[in-house]
């Protein structure tokens, strides 16, 4: 059991974590989430023992081992088999301690308590856990300096889960990782025999791998049982609940003191008013949890619509110099695909989102573009592209060099930043504000494709699900390559599978490719022989559900005309209004007055006939949505 007694945490005269208690069953497995920001790595770091509390205490079990990965990747020549050997360091110790010990009693009490430890099968565990993370047995034999930071950092992670600390503490590890391996690190600790306590902003994560949620916000911390999903939809209760506590309460107060302002002066009434007032002090406010989701991400729409198809790729192939790196495509995209990219890290997805970017030409083969084709591509070793003294507004103004501040401003804050962060120096932003700045700076001029290379990485929990309605809202096609599941489920049609040096059609979901990683399965592929017979698949779903979006994109036209239409009527029966309020009118120029009354009646008349159209509109696209 791990539990958190009134802790109390300060940095830079700001509180971060305010009085905050929580008791976590033994063996649960907690996320824990919030804000960007509210302290989460800090409380972990509370928790190891690296900084100490100004008050309270944290209690676990003695001897208890606690781990989290290291800060620094394992960059030696020692090989990633060895390296996560090494981190069961009783192993290790007494595995050296049996090559020199001479006494029989102490000889057999080692090699009893390697037994215990099952050391035997330590080799395969490890591999087993290498594998999951991405890493062929021909790696595994490999030095880690022979590997980038990103892949070092998977190795990391390895020992720290072959070592089997009695706490696991894991903060978004799935940042290093690919989708492949978000899968499976998803299913590991699932199963993990010790407690948990993971900081992730994936929310199919969260609602597959723990059974509790510790959310922090405002220095407090709230116990959850259940997933990510269960959470949110409690405190959504929580929230309508204390709104209306608090609604009451007020109206309380309001009536209490309309009884001391109108009779705390009478010599009768004095003493009821005295005590009506000592009933305000002692009522304490009700606090209502903050329910605000973060700010709007904005994709703009393409200023031109393409004929279909606008990338067709034959015969093609591409990769690095002499290096051909994806073969055997065959391929093509259209106005409104929403296609995301499958398959493990290093197998090209990058690659070939590049060859779709202009980023990279074909090396064998045809491709043919639509001529007024506009592509955004966003990828996030472009945040080292952000000028690091420059502010928002001004990487803005390089781009409206004409345009007045206004509009300037208009556009930033359609990128989803904080008002207040607009003339912050991009090197001063958070990963988020950043990511926020690149997408919007990448899309700037209304891309027919956008195409997402792990856009995600910095996102919290509010910002992924902003980014989910915008792509939904956008009208052009997007490629995505993305490890957040609820993502690739909530916004694709079609998923291509990047594997054996090409790039398919993967006919299934996610719940297919979630098999396929974890079992083994063969990788369904779409064979268009046998398209009547798989008329029912999901691929053809999928299909059905892009057409679904173009048929209803007319009848959405109409709602929003019908919207602005709507909020102009208003805006002249208010003007109306003002006029008729004006008394002078009716004796000055009569005429005037009656022919303002008869336009106000013909406005509010035509406003009722707009609503009403506004309503089927709407229930018919709610409809046509559910049936699709």
């Amino acid at each position: 059991m791990l539990q958190i007694s009134n802790l109390t945490y300060r940095i830079a005269g700001r509180t971060l974590i305010d009085n905050a208690s929580v008791t976590l069953p033994s063996g649960a497995k907690t996320g824990l989430v919030g804000r960007n920001g509210v302290g989460k790595s800090t409380l972990f770091k509370l928790l190891c023992g690296e900084i100490s509390a100004e008050n309270g205490d944290v209690q676990m079990p003695r001897k208890a081992r606690i781990g989290q990965v290291a800060q620094e990747a394992p960059g030696t020549q020692d090989s990633l088999i060895d390296v996560v050997l090494a981190a069961d360091t009783e192993r290790t110790s007494l595995l050296a301690e049996a090559e020199t010990a001479t006494d029989p009693h102490r000889i057999a009490e080692i090699h009893t308590r390697l037994a215990d430890i099952d050391s035997h099968s330590a080799e395969a565990r490890a591999s087993a856990i290498l594998h999951g993370l991405g890493f062929s047995f021909e790696e595994q034999q490999q030095p880690c300096a022979n590997f980038s930071g990103g892949w070092r950092m998977r190795v990391a992670l390895a020992a720290l889960l072959f070592s089997q600390p009695d706490l696991l503490l894991l903060d978004e590890p799935t940042n290093y990782l690919d989708l492949e391996g978000t899968l499976w690190l998803e299913s590991y600790v699932a199963r993990y025999p010790y407690q948990v306590v993971l900081i992730s902003h994936d929310r199919d994560l969260l609602n597959k791998a723990v059974d509790s949620i510790v959310h922090m916000d405002q220095g407090k911390l709230t116990f959850y049982r259940g997933g990510y999903d269960s959470f949110d939809r409690q405190r959504r209760e929580t929230i309508i609940l204390q709104k209306k506590m608090a609604e009451k309460q007020e109206k309380q107060r309001k009536h209490i003191q309309s009884f001391v302002d109108r009779f705390r002066y009478k010599a009768t009434k004095a003493r009821q008013a005295q005590s009506r007032l000592k009933m305000l002090e002692k009522m304490q406010p009700i606090s209502v949890l903050d329910e605000s989701s973060g700010l709007p991400i904005n994709i703009p729409k393409p200023d031109t619509q393409l004929s279909p198809p606008i990338i067709k790729i034959e015969s093609g192939s591409v990769g690095y110099g002499d290096k051909t790196v994806l073969s055997r495509l065959n391929l093509n995209i259209d106005q409104d695909d929403r296609i995301a990219l499958l398959g493990a890290n290093g197998n090209g997805k990058s690659t070939f989102a590049k060859l779709l970017a202009g980023r990279l030409p074909l090396q064998t083969g045809n491709m043919v573009q639509s001529a007024k084709l506009n592509t955004a591509f966003f990828a996030q070793h472009q945040l080292d592209d952000l000028m690091p003294n420059e502010n928002p507004i001004e990487h803005v103004r390089k781009l409206m060099p004409d345009a007045p501040e206004s509009k300037i401003r208009a556009r930033v804050d359609g990128f989803g930043l904080p008002t207040d962060r607009m003339l912050t120096p991009a090197k001063d932003l958070s990963g988020g504000e950043k990511a926020r700045l690149l997408l919007g700076l990448a899309t700037f001029y209304g891309p027919n494709l956008v195409i997402l290379d792990e856009p995600t990485n910095h996102l919290d929990i509010d910002s992924r699900e902003a980014l989910v309605h915008a792509i939904n809202d956008y009208e052009g096609a997007v490629i995505l390559i993305s490890h957040d599941r609820h993502l690739v489920e909530a916004c694709v049609d079609r998923l291509w599978l990047v594997a054996d040096g090409s790039v398919r059609s993967f006919d299934g979901d996610m719940a297919d490719y979630r098999r396929y990683i974890l079992q083994g399965d063969t990788a369904p592929a779409k064979d268009d022989s046998k398209a009547d017979e798989k008329k029912g698949s999901a691929s053809d779903r999928r299909r059905e559900a892009a057409e679904k979006r173009a048929q209803l994109a007319p009848l959405k036209k109409k709602i929003s005309a019908a919207e602005k239409d709507m909020e102009k009527l208003q805006q002249r029966i208010e003007k109306l209004d003002g006029l008729l309020a004006d008394p002078e009118i009716y004796t000055k120029a009569p005429d005037k007055a009656t022919d303002y009354a008869k336009k106000r009646a013909d406005t509010v008349k035509l406003l009722a006939e707009t609503e009403e159209n506004w309503l089927l509109l709407s229930d018919e696209y709610e409809q046509a949505n559910a049936e699709g």
